[in-house]
């Protein structure tokens, strides 16, 4: 009886040390961690946004450099015109205050090397180094996202502060004959989880062009639009302010 004892202990502890070891293993949570990518505006810097203080930092109008707010110093960046499909490679400055409207702020050489359209400066920015990765920071967690927390979206709705500054709402940009823009919010896994999220932004702003478009099984993605003008699309911005969704992004229709 006694070695039957024995036995069932030293056969439990193994178990309890398998565990342990594999916990050790685990990974960050991809919810959490991620590769960065954004496709939207870019701002391009001069001395007159830095002396209006519409940015709070200086760019060297020579330099592959770029501001933006969600990557590290020094990490390594490819940027993409997405109108023609060329690209560059840059490096992230530091942080630096502009508006949350643009994905980043881009130097005069890196809008010369891709060819960028100043009247439609639509580009990818995407993080490339291979031991970096992009930190979704907590947030508030709302009611009806609770309710589907274990219904993860297939791109991750984390959360963080979309705060747009209101110097945008003046800015008037000419645009191409051919502009029309999206704000994607999320893709989602379930269409439910979409749905609420909808839901919730109805209910706590003005929007009323919300839209859940089923991309392909298990994709539901979540958007607002169309658009057909620059000032529309960032009064929504605006609007998204206080609902705190991490990496809006723009696509072209």
């Amino acid at each position: 009886m006694n070695y039957k004892f024995i036995t069932l202990f030293i056969f439990i502890f193994i178990c309890s040390c398998a565990n342990q070891n594999f916990s050790k293993k685990k990974i960050s949570d991809p919810k959490i961690f991620q590769k960065y990518s954004n496709k939207g505006f870019a701002l391009v810097y001069s001395d007159k946004l830095f002396k209006n203080k519409t940015i709070n930092k200086k760019l060297n109008d020579r330099d592959l450099f770029v501001f933006q707010k969600n990557l590290k110093k020094n990490s390594t960046v490819k940027i993409t015109n997405l109108l023609n499909n060329k690209s560059i490679i840059a490096t992230v400055k530091s942080k630096s205050k502009y508006p949350n409207f643009y994905n980043s702020v881009v130097t005069s050489r890196i809008v010369e090397e891709i060819d960028l359209d100043l009247n439609e400066p639509y580009i990818l920015i995407e993080l490339v180094d291979q031991n970096s990765v992009f930190y979704a920071g907590k947030a508030k967690t709302f009611e009806e996202e609770k309710n589907v927390a274990d219904k993860a979206p297939v791109e991750g709705v984390n959360i963080v502060n979309i705060s747009s500054s209101n110097d945008n709402k003046k800015k008037d940009i000419k645009l191409t004959k051919k502009f029309s823009y999206i704000i994607k919010i999320a893709n989602f896994y379930y269409e439910d989880s979409a749905k609420l999220v909808k839901e919730r932004i109805m209910l706590e702003t003005n929007i009323k062009n919300v839209n859940i478009d089923k991309m392909s099984i298990n994709n539901y993605r979540l958007s607002l639009g169309p658009y057909k003008s620059l000032k529309k699309i960032i009064k929504d911005f605006d609007q998204m302010e206080n609902l705190y969704f991490e990496n809006l992004e723009l696509i072209k229709l």
